[in-house]
């Protein structure tokens, strides 16, 4: 294997020292391939240079191998974080990649306990009033925040149970400051109504520290609070209010009761199971708060099946113990899913796991997290429950998504039969789909958009501003679209025909990606390719422009397929007409295939009409060119749009009419027209 390598990147690799670290490879095209850490870097690197992988993953990987970056560091922990930050930064080709979202929501009460007990001094009546709200972003060190939970959902209903039970606000700042009357969630005992001063400060603050108490777990004392409250007003008599704590006292028990998971003593815990089935695989997060069981939430990693296959191969090089193999997978992905889940970002101190991870990895998580974290892989009692939940749940939605993708597979495979398109490699089937969309022909804009793989590749989507047209004509638009889009492609084909060579000039920055990558998203395709099938959004005519192109491209006709409107333009009834003179084809209302390309057509629309309005927002908004001008800040540009109704407005106004503003200087007003010109 070594004779595919360079010299200089040898001879980095015999240098290397044996000792921790972290090495990154690089293909020709600077993209990463693989971040791995190592206890011995020299012992580990060599083993990749120093046999014949044959064609294998690992084979495969190391054949693309032209670079190689390494990083010493002091421990295998220390190796464990920068391994882990590098794989979330990078998203190399090759490791277990999971979609980094930590955007947990969380169960926010404005205002802290201490803003609380000092609000009989302030004059503003929110903040004697906390509220209880749906939040998701940065954390406020003036609130009280309590999760993360697992989805908004949870959230919600967590905020429903404490409505019941405490009737704590929820209404806007805005809203509760303007009511003259108590609204509908006072009527229906969700709400104490304070707005209107049908609860005083005393009591309602109450509330709020026995409803904070309740989302710590500590549900008893807040029951033995409320009993004693209630006694104390039935030896005087206040039976009126002796009823109320009751009644509070049974809905907090009636949820209790709900909760299948209740305070069995532990607060803080989240519960993670995997399931690994046909090259796929799921994390399964479950968490618990407070001692209540929030729910839970899936997690589907990238690039299974080669990072597995690469370890398990440098294993068995190793000399590693012989055992499952499926085992030693499930472990893999787990230890991913933490690494790269909690490395960074708050943990509760245990976790329940359903496989025993490494030592290493825990000191790792207990050195960032400055407190000692537990990993319990063979619990019993209450904890079994939620594992033997989570480990269920993990299968299901391993299930659903194989199921979905098993679906979508055979989308593909009906709209190939119905079109007669070759089926032997239907993973390689590439689709581009084409619409025009504007406002009364302001801000024309192209979208393609592209399926590939079973799936819409969102990284290889292009917009395209349309110029130089008559407002409103889509025929024209479509016309420029298809020359730009397979102009250059046509070009490099002829001249790969003849035998010299063409090269195809990167997209034009109007034409690059207009959304980020999905880290599952195909490779874009390297060198000229045509797609094996252009779908355009329209019937007879757009289809009939798009012959034009093609014929003066010197490009097959039979790619092209138009996706018209039914009868009385009904979803379900559309008709595909193509370019190459075949009969129309009705796929049926149920079909498959039609779904894939109503499927498609849809996101093509979808994708057309965001950035059309992006587009006429910024230009009715003043966009960027008021803005990059020297000397005019947010006061002028406003006083500016105002008068002038715009951007355009401002674009058509004279020197002088420009210097009337107030604060626009004579050599300002220049400026401006000449930015604008």
């Amino acid at each position: 294997m070594s004779d595919t390598h360079s010299e200089q990147l040898l001879a980095e690799v015999a240098a290397l020292p044996a000792l921790p670290g972290v090495y990154r490879y690089f293909d020709a095209q600077g993209q990463v391939l693989y971040v791995g850490k190592a206890r011995n870097l020299k012992k580990r690197v060599s083993s990749y240079f120093q046999k014949d992988h044959g064609g294998t993953r690992i084979g495969h990987m190391v054949s693309k191998i032209v670079r190689m970056e390494t990083t010493v560091v002091r421990s295998e922990a220390e190796a464990l974080l920068l391994e882990n930050n590098l794989i979330k930064t990078l998203n190399p080709k090759f490791n277990i990649l999971f979609r980094d979202d930590k955007s947990y929501p969380y169960l926010k009460i404005t205002g802290t306990r201490e803003t609380f007990r000092t609000a009989g001094a302030v004059p503003v009546p929110m903040l004697a009033f906390p509220r209880m709200a749906y939040y998701r972003g940065v954390i406020d060190k003036r609130h009280s925040y309590y999760g993360p939970y697992p989805s908004a959902w949870a959230v919600k209903e967590s905020i429903t149970l404490l409505q019941k039970v405490f009737r704590l606000r929820t209404c806007e700042d805005t809203v509760f400051a303007n009511r003259t009357r108590p609204c509908l969630l006072y009527q229906i005992k969700r709400c104490s109504g304070p707005c209107v001063d049908l609860v005083d400060m005393e009591a309602y603050g109450r509330d709020v520290t026995a409803a904070e108490r309740f989302l710590r777990g500590e549900t008893q004392a807040v029951l033995d609070e409320l009993e004693q409250r209630m006694l104390a007003h039935a030896e005087k008599l206040e039976f009126e209010q002796a009823a109320e704590i009751r009644n509070q006292m049974s809905a907090l028990s009636r949820v209790l009761h709900q909760q299948s998971m209740e305070n069995v003593g532990d607060r803080d815990v989240d519960i993670l199971a995997v399931k690994v089935q046909g090259g796929k695989a799921c994390v399964n997060l479950a968490m618990v708060r407070g001692g209540r069981h929030l729910g839970d939430r899936p997690y589907f990693p990238a690039h299974v099946d080669d990072a597995t296959q690469i370890d398990e191969g440098l294993e068995a090089e190793a000399g590693a113990r012989a055992g499952d193999a499926l085992e030693r997978v499930h472990l893999r992905v787990l230890e991913a899913f933490i690494a790269q889940h909690y490395l960074g970002a708050a943990l509760p101190h245990t976790l329940v796991t359903s496989h025993a991870v490494s030592k290493d990895l825990l000191d790792a998580l207990t050195e960032q997290n400055g407190a000692r974290v537990h990993a319990v892989h063979q619990p019993r009692e209450h904890r079994r429950a939620w594992l033997d939940m989570a480990q269920k749940n993990a299968e299901i939605a391993l299930a659903r998504l194989l199921a979905e993708e098993g679906s979508q597979q055979a989308r593909t495979r009906a709209l190939a039969e119905a079109l007669g398109l070759p089926d032997d490699n239907l993973d390689e089937l590439r689709m581009e789909c084409f619409d025009i969309s504007h406002t009364a022909g302001e801000s024309t804009q192209a979208s393609c958009v592209v399926f590939e793989a079973h799936k819409m590749q969102n990284s290889q989507y292009r917009r395209y501003n349309i110029e130089g047209i008559t407002g409103g004509d889509d025929y024209a638009a479509m016309r420029q679209v298809l020359q730009r889009r397979y102009g250059k492609i046509a070009e490099a084909l002829r001249a790969e025909r003849e035998g010299a060579t063409v090269q195809v000039e990167a997209p034009s920055a109007e034409d690059a990606p207009a959304e980020p990558a999905r880290e599952d998203a195909t490779e874009a395709p390297k060198g000229p390719r045509m797609p094996d099938l252009v779908l355009v959004d329209g019937g007879k005519g757009q289809v009939s422009m798009a012959r034009e192109v093609f014929q003066q491209l010197g490009l097959d006709l039979s790619l092209i397929v138009g996706v018209e409107k039914g009868e009385g333009r009904k979803v379900g009834l559309e008709e595909l007409v193509f370019a190459d003179g075949r009969e129309k084809v009705y796929l049926g209302h149920d079909s498959a295939a039609l779904m894939l390309v109503a499927q498609i057509r849809d996101e093509a629309h979808r994708f057309a009409i965001t950035g059309m309005r992006a587009a006429r927002a910024k230009v009715r908004t003043g966009g960027s060119k008021l803005e990059d001008i020297p000397g005019v800040g947010p006061k002028k540009r406003a006083r500016l749009l105002q008068r002038f109704g715009g951007v355009r407005g401002v674009a058509s106004a004279s020197v002088d009419d420009l210097a009337t503003v107030e604060g626009i200087s004579p050599e300002l007003a220049d400026a401006i027209y000449r930015a604008l010109h």
